[in-house]
């Protein structure tokens, strides 16, 4: 059967996604906040994950491959696909992620050479919003794929490590990021539900080097072995929603505050 070239800009007549409750995790993903160095912790909420971002801050999605095969990624960043700027389905092009390979992808891929960081800002700047498609703003998701086979892969055992996975020494070191990474090809359409009351999305922010190449992966299936989400909104938007507890105390006032008598206005 023909293989499949990375980067490959037209749409396959493809059975529509239809993602399963219960699929094996092939790939962990995280967001790293690059200008405060961590990864923002989840915030579960009426069966979806969130995230907190903080506006002007640039970050990266980092994806950790968990399988000893070779298994391809499609980024799509608030409903648009991170390679090719396309309106986001996972039969478009991807990131191919070795055996127990983690990989950083820090922007919007411009060729193979750059990317447009990403950061968080108001909606109306995002990149989606810019480009005429504000209504998935305020989700990051990931569709996984594993490659077809003919004959038994040969086993590669995980690294060996302290910890379950290999944690880079800092989030900002990294011509490594996605420069490990490859770009793949097409498979099976997906859509993202807006988020209500959204009030940050995704720049297109300053290039910055960040290297692939091409390579070949033909999928298994039509369908994602993995789909997975990530929301993101603001604090405040975040907590008028209920994602993020706020206490609110009544007033009760004080017989006996600090201070003296000021003049009273006039």
């Amino acid at each position: 059967m023909k293989r499949l070239t990375t980067l490959v800009l037209f749409l396959l007549c493809l059975l529509p996604l239809v993602a399963c409750a219960r699929q094996p995790q092939l790939i962990d993903v995280q967001v790293v906040d690059l200008d405060e160095g961590n990864t923002l912790s989840r915030l579960p909420f009426e069966g979806r994950d969130y995230l907190e971002g903080q506006p002007g801050h640039r970050f990266s999605v980092t994806m950790q491959n968990r399988t000893g095969e070779r298994v391809l990624a499609v980024l799509s960043v608030d409903g648009v696909n991170a390679i090719s700027g396309q309106t986001a389905s996972a039969s478009q092009a991807g990131y191919v992620l070795e055996p127990w390979q983690r990989v950083e992808i820090r922007g919007w891929r411009k060729s193979y050479s750059d990317v447009a960081e990403f950061y968080f800002t108001d909606l109306p700047d995002s990149y989606a919003a810019r480009t005429g498609r504000p209504q998935n703003v305020g989700v990051i998701g990931v569709a996984a794929f594993r490659e077809r086979r003919y004959e038994p892969a040969p086993y590669s055992p995980p690294p060996q490590v302290s910890g379950r996975y290999e944690q880079p020494a800092s989030p900002y070191e990294s011509n490594k990021s996605a420069a490990d990474a490859t770009a793949s090809a097409p498979a099976a359409e997906g859509a993202m539900r807006r988020a209500t009351a959204q009030e940050i999305g995704t720049g297109h922010g300053e290039r910055r080097y960040d290297p692939v190449t091409q390579t070949t992966f033909e999928r298994e299936s039509s369908r994602p072995n993995q789909v997975q989400s990530l929301f993101y909104d603001s604090h405040n938007a975040l907590a008028e929603r209920g994602v993020i507890p706020t206490y609110d105390y009544p007033r009760r006032p004080d017989a006996f505050p600090i201070g003296f008598a000021p003049d009273p206005s006039r």
